[in-house]
């Protein structure tokens, strides 16, 4: 068996990749399985590495039945017969990757989506959602430093950069501790404090933000405590506030304003945002919760329209982590890259200004910041991902879906068995 890597593609600051070196030598050591890659200039594995375990580098990789990738893969790259697996980003109809669907589907290629990767518990095995958060709360302190400087706010947040910019995680780590330590030796200005963080969610993108801001002088909230919080004044100018948002803190019935978690996920057209009611109190706001059309929105513009006040309000920058464009954080008009990865929304125009100045909060878009510390998130996806290699190099195509041999946990992962939606995907036929 050949198993193909395909190079990323969708940007130049995209250096991951699905494999290692260290991990398919292991692989090869232990099975007859074949590995070939696309050559890449920017992947954060040279190529030498994948020469040197006796990984094929070349360019072309038509003859390998199965293929790897991490982003999405471009229509034209598709070949009739053979099994991908990437992140396809189809399974809420994404109207920009539909075209590829249909392409697969053309070509009666079996597709199988790392997001869909589960336990039994629904609990994901294969993600790069802890590094989105990492990246994402690095590069969102970065925004903050910014734009507190340009507001003429000194804060020791200026000598932070944006996660790309660090030669590794732990470089990163080391420069937000000591920038920590200034915090808690000198204090922030008085202006700014309390320095109010709220995240939503408490997945793997949620702890991965979280990991960034417990290394500051860090006190935990909770979303209940808040109002009384700040009506007593007891906080400190050395101390950062973390409140993690859960599903019943910032949604409700719209009937009853009560909170049940199995009625809000099957009947989430039962429920209302009430998350407006934390955003006066809020310096950042960091998104990291999941959301499809069927929720409602947590920040609209309307609201920030009809509420927003520079003057007054804290809220000074949104790290849209999850990226929904026009989703749960709607000021989020549009997502952005690495190289330009911010904007200001103005709530009375509702236009966008790229970089740090104008009215308004400093929004954080960048739809894939795994990226931007691509060593550290590629080994530690590749090592999730290895275990089911060796099982995916041996399924036998010629059987039907139900009796593949396939994995119970890629089995459920496969969108397309050989050109045809598979049962669990079949409301994906509305969008094709």
């Amino acid at each position: 068996m050949k198993i193909g890597i395909r190079r990323e593609s969708k940007n130049i600051w995209e250096g991951r990749t699905p494999l290692i070196p260290n991990h398919l030598q292991k692989i090869m050591d232990k099975h007859n399985i074949n590995f070939v890659i696309q050559p890449s200039k920017i992947r954060a594995y040279p190529d030498q590495e994948f020469t040197d375990i006796g990984v094929k580098v070349q360019e072309n990789i038509s003859d390998c039945p199965i293929v790897l990738a991490v982003k999405e893969i471009p229509v034209d790259f598709f070949q009739p017969q053979k099994t991908y697996m990437f992140f396809s980003h189809t399974i809420k109809g994404q109207k920009e990757n539909i075209p590829s669907l249909k392409r697969m589907i053309e070509l009666k290629d079996t597709l199988i989506d790392y997001e869909k990767i589960i336990d039994n518990t629904g609990k994901r095995l294969v993600f790069f959602g802890r590094f989105a958060g990492i990246a994402g709360m690095l590069d969102t302190f970065w925004a903050l430093g910014r734009k507190f400087s340009a507001d003429s706010i000194p804060t020791p947040f200026e000598e932070l950069k944006q996660a790309l910019d660090y030669n590794s995680l732990e470089q990163a780590k080391k420069s937000f501790a000591e920038c920590g330590n200034e915090i808690r030796k000198n204090g922030l200005p008085e202006s700014i404090s309390p320095l109010i963080i709220g995240v939503t969610g408490y997945g793997n993108v949620s702890k991965g933000a979280q990991e960034i801001i417990d290394l500051f002088p860090c006190e935990t909230i909770t979303a209940q405590e808040l109002d009384n919080f700040i009506k007593k004044g007891k906080f400190s100018n050395k101390t950062i506030y973390k409140v993690v948002f859960k599903e019943e803190d910032i949604v409700e019935n719209i009937e009853n304003n009560k909170f049940n978690l199995k009625e809000y996920y099957t009947t989430p057209e039962k429920y209302r945002s009430i998350f407006y009611k934390y955003i006066p109190h809020l310096t950042v706001i960091v998104n990291a919760i999941y959301w499809d059309e069927r929720y409602p929105k947590l920040l609209t513009k309307e609201y920030l329209q009809n509420n927003y006040d520079s003057e007054r309000d804290p809220l000074v920058v949104i790290g849209d982590i999850t990226c929904d464009v026009n989703g749960s954080i709607e000021c989020n008009t549009k997502s952005t890259n690495s190289g330009n990865p911010i904007y200001v929304f103005d709530p009375k125009t509702g236009h966008t200004t790229d970089g740090i100045k104008g009215n308004g909060p400093v929004v954080l878009a960048v739809d894939n910041l795994p990226c931007e510390l691509p060593r550290e998130s590629s080994e530690f996806f590749s090592n999730a991902l290895r275990d089911f290699i060796p099982a995916l190099a041996n399924v036998n195509y010629s059987l039907n879906f139900n009796d593949v041999n396939l994995p119970i946990e890629l089995k459920k992962a496969t969108i397309l068995y050989k050109g045809e939606l598979t049962p669990n995907f079949k409301y994906l036929e509305k969008y094709l």
